[in-house]
């Protein structure tokens, strides 16, 4: 009976993670592959597969919206 080396297995498990394309909008995938790529993707927080075509949310940024409404603000 042979025992695997779980650091060996782990560190092919990582190298073929980064192997894998990016996780992009428009992509047409199963949900495996979906979960695959995403969770070797650390940049995007929200995708979603609806009838096999991949669809990321995109970044939401609050900082230059915030500052923008707070000099109207002041203004006024």
């Amino acid at each position: 009976m042979a025992v695997k080396n779980s650091q060996t297995h782990t560190f092919k498990q990582s190298q073929a993670m980064s192997n894998l394309p990016p996780l992009e909008n428009g992509d047409r995938l199963t949900r495996k592959e979906l979960e695959r790529r995403y969770q070797a993707t650390t940049t995007i927080k929200k995708a979603k597969l609806i009838e096999g075509v991949v669809y990321v949310a995109s970044p939401l940024r609050f900082e230059p919206h915030a500052k923008d409404s707070a000099l109207v603000v002041t203004w006024l």
